[in-house]
Parts: C-alpha cells; structure tokens; sequence
C-alpha cells in the first residue's frame, strides 16, 4: 500500500467543513437569497400584472370579433379565428407590411452607415469634438413627438426655412410629405436624423475599446487608414454593428409618431407600416378584435426577432 504524505489531502477531506464553517456559510447566503427574494416579489407581481394581464386580454381580444359600435362581440368566442383568417386576405395589411420592409431596410442602413462614419470622425482626442458627441446626441434624447413637430414644420412649405431656401435659389421643390413619390423617404430622412446617433455612440465606444497596440502594428506593417479601418476596426466592431442594427431593426417595428404627425400614412396608403395599420383599425374603424390580432402578429414577430438578437449576438462575441 502506497504511503500517505503528509501534505496529501484525500477529496472527502476537501469537502469536508471545518468548524462548522461552510455550513454557516450557506445558511447566511439562504437567508440573504430568501430576503432579496422577499425584497423584489412586490416589484415582480407588479410587473407581472403591467405586462401579462394587458397580453393576456389582447390574446384573448384577438379570438373574438370585438367592434366597439357592438359590445356585446367582446367575449364572443364562437369562431375564435376569424379576425386571424381576415388577416391573410387584407391586402391593405400586406401593403403595410411591404412599406414596412422597405421602411426598417433603409432607416437601419442608413443609421449604420452614418453612426459608423460620424463615429470614425470622432474617434480623436479633441475637445471640439468632444463638444460634437453632445450635439449629436440631441435628436435621440429628444421626445419622439418633438422630433415630428420639428420634421413637420421642415416638410411644411409655407413655414419651411428648408423651402425658403429653395425659392430664393428658383428651385420648385413639392411637399415631400404629400407628394407620393418622396413621402416614404421624407420620413426615412427623419428617423434616419433621430436615431444615427444611437449606433454613432455604440461604435464610438467600441472604438475606444481597441487596443492601441493593435492599431500600431497595423501601421508598422505599412497599412493605409482605409486599410486600417477596412482590415482592423471593421472586424473589431462587428459584434457592436450587429447588435446596434438588430435592435434598431427591432424599433423600427415600432415606428409611430414620425407617421402619425407628418403623413397620417398617406398620401393614400404609401406611409402605412403595419402597426399604423393596426391602430386605425382599433379607433378609426372600431374593429379592435382584428386589431388585436394584427398586434399579437407584431408582438410574435419582435419575439422572434429578439430570439435572433439573442443567438446572433452570441455569434459575434464568438468572433470578438
């Protein structure tokens, strides 16, 4: 039998407490868990009732035909998916989901590209610039509403300073809000101006995260600042870009008050995205059980799309 050292210790020996010690241990770290437990279940049924109790009742809503001129559909349940069938021969809700896409494609691609070149900018140690990183952050702090009002008065041509310098240059420029071939671009401009910020100080702070030494060897090795930025911080942030564009993709879905103040989703339908749809179905028509299922399809969509966020996120801190 081999011989036992004395600085050898057996595996139960490691387990074992030594002087009650670990025992205390985990029956103080119980009693913190229990108490914190004890601390956040009020906040958590509060919450509980803000989120579910509204999904639950749209879910519920969404399997009747509730018309607000007949409140006796409210808890009619004899064909619980007939709003559901209406939904696949509305072809008005398939313009807004067209416009939709076309409207999420171009304000994400836009806010990527100028929040990546507004970052690079700004990307130096200045204090003028630094000035700048405030400035440009405005339009995003700025109440949504606020936004369009601003936008409103621009695209308005009587008011507009933007129109007045059009007729002083002899330029016979419409009103891009009810003209029907820039309505749709009028308000990507506008969500374009609200939101690049937000990816500008994503990018910012992932470039200042780049180790220096990197950047050096880059320039060592004879690389130009398009090689540099191509070859070396592209790749660096790329986790950053994803997540940056996917969450306002997400928002994009959203998209609200820029419809509702400058175009009321005209002229005709041309600025109608889904959940605009959605709304004047709810109060302009009264039909809130079709409503509902219009939102529950939104509602199962951003799920899906946080799901993709979720697994393409860890996709790219993989990469990083």
């Amino acid at each position: 039998m081999a011989r036992r050292s004395a600085f050898t210790v057996t595996p139960s020996e490691a387990r074992a407490p030594r002087n009650g010690v670990l025992p205390a241990m985990t029956k103080t770290a119980r009693a913190q868990n229990r108490f914190f437990m004890f601390c956040v279940a009020p906040s958590l049924a509060v919450l509980a009732v803000i989120t579910l109790l509204p999904s639950l009742y749209l879910l519920a809503t969404s399997f009747t035909p509730l018309n607000l001129t007949r409140p006796e559909t409210q808890w009619d349940f004899s064909e619980p998916l007939i709003s559901y069938g209406q939904l696949l021969s509305d072809g008005r809700l398939g313009n807004s989901i067209w416009v939709q896409i076309k409207l999420s494609f171009w304000t994400v691609a836009l806010q990527l590209l100028i929040g990546i070149a507004v970052a690079l900018l700004l990307n130096v140690k200045s204090r003028l610039l630094e000035a700048l990183r405030t400035v440009y952050l405005i339009p995003m702090v700025l109440p949504p509403i606020v936004v369009a009002i601003i936008w409103k008065v621009i695209y308005t041509p009587d008011i507009s300073p933007m129109h007045g310098i059009f007729r002083t240059l002899g330029w016979n420029v419409p009103a891009l809000i009810t003209d029907p071939n820039w309505a749709l671009t009028s308000i990507i401009i506008a969500d374009t101006w609200e939101w690049f910020p937000f990816t500008m100080l994503m990018v910012l702070a992932a470039l200042q995260m780049i180790p220096q030494e990197m950047l050096d060897a880059a320039k060592v090795d004879g690389a130009s600042p398009w090689q540099l930025t191509w070859h070396v911080t592209l790749p660096f942030i790329q986790g950053v870009l994803l997540v940056a564009g996917l969450f306002r993709l997400i928002d994009s879905i959203k998209a609200f008050p820029l419809i509702y103040i400058l175009t009321d989703g005209g002229p005709g339908n041309l600025t109608e995205v889904t959940n605009y749809y959605s709304f004047l179905q709810a109060f302009n028509f009264s039909f809130l059980g079709f409503s509902s299922a219009i939102t529950v399809v939104l509602l199962v969509a951003t799920i899906l799309l946080s799901w993709v966020i979720i697994r393409l996120v860890g996709w790219g801190a993989r990469i990083d």
